[in-house]
């Protein structure tokens, strides 16, 4: 399916492009309506253009700037020409959040070589993607904000997640060397921990216990997710956080 159309010169006001990868109902909807609230034009990305829309269309009713892109997060070629479209035709890139989640569980035995190097490909190779061409853009101008969102598998593997863990891990790894490289450049790069359930209709349907904490503050909210992403890119550079966890209060950790 072939991109929205977008504009070629976006208004005075608007002048920084807020780029959100994985852009799903939940978090990452809630943190590309976070950055249009503040000015940013919110460029989202799934694989698919048409499953955006009802994002695309809720920031412009809330006053925003949104455009939608179809582009598979795990080919080269389709995200350096994303990068290139929105730098070209939209803004020049301020923030890049990378948020693929690519959650499954599997015994070991039971996961096959196309389970693991899927889950690899989409929630490590695709961060790294994403991660050179957001280095690419923002280095020379010296500034910029990269965000990667981990989960508890980034800090511990759990039974049956060997794949989904092994490419977390390597997605903590990665942000850990881009901020080290990028940091004194200018560039702040962030890996976030998501620990917990997080308010879906996913959760909602199969752990109907586990929603009912909602009423406690018991799971994780998206649009507080979306206010520590804010926050974390309105950082000073004399104080910046690599690595935020993110839980609920009752949580066990």
């Amino acid at each position: 399916m072939e991109n929205p159309p977008v504009t070629a010169s976006p208004p005075p006001q608007a002048t920084k492009a807020a780029l959100v990868i994985g852009a799903g109902d939940a978090t990452g909807g809630a943190i590309a309506r976070r950055f249009a609230r503040e000015g940013y034009i919110a460029c989202v990305v799934r694989r698919t253009a048409d499953k955006l829309q009802p994002l695309v269309e809720r920031i412009r009713a809330d006053g925003g700037q949104a455009h939608g892109f179809a582009s598979d997060a795990r080919k080269e070629e389709q995200v350096a020409a994303l990068f290139a479209q929105i730098e070209a035709e939209v803004a020049p890139i301020e923030v890049v959040v990378f948020n693929i989640g690519a959650n499954v569980r599997f015994g070991i035995t039971e996961t096959t070589e196309r389970v693991y190097r899927k889950v690899w490909e989409m929630a490590a190779l695709a961060g790294f993607l994403a991660g050179r061409e957001a280095a690419r853009v923002m280095r020379p101008r010296g500034r910029g904000t990269i965000l990667f969102t981990g989960a508890t598998a980034s800090l511990r593997g759990s039974s049956g997640f060997c794949a989904f863990a092994g490419a977390k891990h390597a997605l903590r790894a990665l942000a850990q060397s881009m901020a080290r490289e990028l940091g004194p450049e200018g560039l702040h790069v962030a890996h976030i921990v998501i620990d917990g359930a997080i308010d879906t209709q996913f959760i909602a349907e199969n752990f109907p216990g586990r929603y009912a904490l909602k009423e406690r503050e018991g799971i994780l909210d998206p649009e507080a997710i979306a206010e520590n992403y804010w926050q974390l890119h309105c950082q000073p550079r004399s104080a910046w956080t690599h690595e935020l966890d993110l839980r609920p209060w009752i949580e066990t950790w």
